[in-house]
């Protein structure tokens, strides 16, 4: 494997305006193209917008939701991509032949749809379907995986995809800043947001406290470090439907160290070069290889009834 530039990115998306966002990310690949980015990855629904969904019956997510690969949101990427010659990753809601429906993401290059994969525990909309597999391919001979959101939570579906061979890990997210049983926890007011210019040392002080990054920092670095994986996290800014999201999109080394970051209010996107020796070097390579699986596979493979409770949800303003 040669080395890899990739960019993380994030913008504030409009919800349900697929044309609008899809500029956004126009724009954006353009510019991590001219500045020699062999990918960009994009949040969780990225295409369409999310927080939104809520809200939405079947027959609106039926119409908001695409067919992949055949859509009009897959086409156009792969246009923006062969335009640049660049990798792109972004999120939409699918749909299949027969009206189910899906939280999916997609990797697509010049000549078309690399990767699909559906989120494997979705909840933003009650007539969702949650996927059932983890998904593999290739960038340029780095082995990469893809998990959304909450998939990352469960710490069992990022050693999966690891002991399936990824070298990176692309986490597009919609997260932070939303109530929960942990302390610290909650909304950011969006008049913060309306009045960044004139203050944004407020804004940044709850955007980088416990409602926000500092929640992030207790786990995500681990994710890398443990399983000695790139991994790729990328968040919308701004106003997603009535709640403040804060970026901080991120692209974490297999030491669990940061090696860019988005640190602005703006729309944009922060790079890194990935190196194939971090992946054998770091000490979570060492610890998969020290593996005892005889001692454990029969009680992380016991029976479990999955439960999956949002708490935020039920904080809801408008539910």
């Amino acid at each position: 494997m040669k080395n890899l530039k990739i960019a993380t990115a994030q913008f504030e998306n409009k919800s349900g305006d697929k044309n609008y966002n899809l500029s956004v990310i126009e724009k954006l690949s353009a510019k991590a193209a001219n500045e020699s980015c062999d990918v960009i990855s994009f949040h969780e629904c990225s295409i369409t917008g999310y927080t939104f969904a809520r809200h939405l019956s079947k027959e609106q997510m039926l119409d908001i939701a695409e067919i992949i690969p055949t859509g009009e949101s897959i086409l156009k990427l792969t246009e923006i991509a062969k335009k640049n010659d660049i990798v792109i990753l972004a999120g939409l809601f699918e749909k299949d032949e027969n009206d189910n429906l899906f939280k999916a993401y997609v990797c697509v290059d010049k000549n078309g749809l690399v990767a699909k994969y559906r989120k494997l525990h979705p909840f933003i909309n009650p007539y969702l379907t949650p996927g059932d597999r983890y998904c593999i391919f290739e960038i340029k001979g780095w082995k990469c995986g893809i998990l959304i959101c909450y998939d990352n939570n469960i710490i069992e579906n990022v050693r999966a995809t690891k002991l399936l061979d990824a070298d990176i890990i692309f986490m597009p997210h919609v997260t932070m800043c939303t109530p929960s049983t942990r302390p610290g926890a909650g909304f950011v007011a969006p008049e913060l947001w309306e009045n960044r210019e004139a203050d944004p040392t407020s804004l940044r002080l709850e955007f980088d406290g416990m409602k926000g990054r500092d929640w992030l920092m207790k786990w995500l670095p681990a994710r890398a470090y443990d399983n000695a994986i790139y991994a790729v996290f990328s968040n919308p800014i701004g106003m997603d439907d009535d709640q403040l999201k804060n970026g901080c999109s991120m692209i974490i080394d297999p030491f669990g160290d940061i090696l860019a970051e988005c640190r602005t209010f703006d729309d944009s996107f922060a790079t890194a070069i990935l190196t194939p020796e971090k992946n054998t070097q770091a000490g979570g390579s060492r610890y998969i290889k020290a593996r005892r699986p005889e001692l454990y596979r029969d009680i992380i493979g016991q029976d479990h009834k999955s439960e999956q409770n949002v708490v935020w949800l039920n904080s809801d303003k408008k539910s």
